[in-house]
């Protein structure tokens, strides 16, 4: 709380939904002094159903983020609202650091923590990459109202995934602050490592759900880049949803020239101009996503419009 009422940005209400907790909740806030601060004290529901009440209750144009565990840096709001304004962007992110919650660093969460920060801060990476996982801290999101008017959905689907990318079919456009905002802190307690909606088994059927409703919605046929461990589910899958895999490229001179589940895998050397075609790339490898975008490119895709980063 103090990490928000602190904020360079001033013009603020700050509204906590306590949801049924029972621990200090209620007798911490009441010991912050704060005009600005109010408290909502509910019976326990759900996540999804408390922040859908939180901005009916919000009087701004303008909706922050923010969990109870997590600390923000004095000038995200002010840093967040600018890029928003600036860009003529509907979403705004930040870099974040990933503590424990003894506040060290997460050593375990490297990786993570490199593809927030460095791989999809501008709204192009964003949308391109939007199906490889959430590319936004959904902690740090600072938004126009109209985003979270979408409404959170009570379903066994991640809630902040499902409504950042009902918003992305929308058209609304994304963005980061290219700076550490915010200091997200991971512990075993945490829902998305206790609650089966943030499970990876919920996460995939999030994003298939959505890839069939936007950019597979009309396609009979597919290119699918990437045969290995991390595509061939994915060959599996499309081929369930009777979407033809037309062809498959690999850089594994073994699988080049064969067939796997019938269909013919060309080196991704060989891969032809874009035709209008969808094309996933199903990757697992860190640096990959680097290499193969610039290849793409070249051969007239767009990543986000007719290609498609996968994980």
């Amino acid at each position: 709380m103090r990490s928000i009422l602190d904020q360079t940005l001033r013009d603020i209400e700050l509204i906590v939904l306590d949801d049924g907790s029972t621990d200090e909740t209620v007798a911490t806030v009441h010991q912050v002094h704060d005009p600005r601060l109010q408290l909502i004290q509910r019976p326990h529901r759900n996540v999804a159903m408390a922040a859908n009440e939180a901005v009916e209750c919000a009087s701004g144009q303008f909706i922050a983020r923010m969990d109870a565990d997590d600390f923000a840096h004095p000038q995200r709001l002010e840093k967040q609202l600018d890029l928003l304004h600036n860009r003529r962007l509907d979403v705004v992110g930040c870099q974040v650091r990933i503590l424990t919650d003894s506040g060290q660093i997460a050593d375990s969460l490297g990786r993570y923590e490199r593809w927030i920060n460095n791989e999809t801060i501008d709204s192009d990476q964003i949308c391109g990459l939007r199906f490889v996982e959430f590319p936004l801290v959904n902690p740090t999101i600072l938004s126009r109202r109209s985003y979270f008017e979408l409404g959170f959905r009570d379903n066994d689907l991640p809630e902040d995934y499902d409504l950042m990318l009902r918003a992305a079919a929308q058209g609304m456009q994304f963005g980061k602050v290219a700076e550490v905002l915010f200091d997200w802190t991971d512990h075993p307690n945490r829902l998305t490592r206790t609650h089966s909606r943030y499970s990876l088994d919920a996460f995939m059927r999030c994003r298939r759900l959505h890839l069939l409703a936007g950019p597979l919605r009309d396609a009979n046929a597919v290119d699918l880049w990437g045969v290995g461990k991390a595509g061939k589910p994915w060959l599996r899958w499309l081929q369930d949803q009777n979407i033809d895999v037309r062809r498959g490229y690999e850089i594994n001179e073994r699988k080049v020239n064969t067939k796997i589940h019938g269909v013919p895998i060309v080196h991704s050397d060989d891969l032809p101009l874009a035709d209008g075609t969808p094309l996933l790339i199903a990757v697992g490898a860190e640096h990959a996503r680097d290499v193969i975008l610039p290849q793409i490119i070249a051969k007239g895709y767009v990543s986000g419009r007719d290609a498609w980063f996968v994980a």
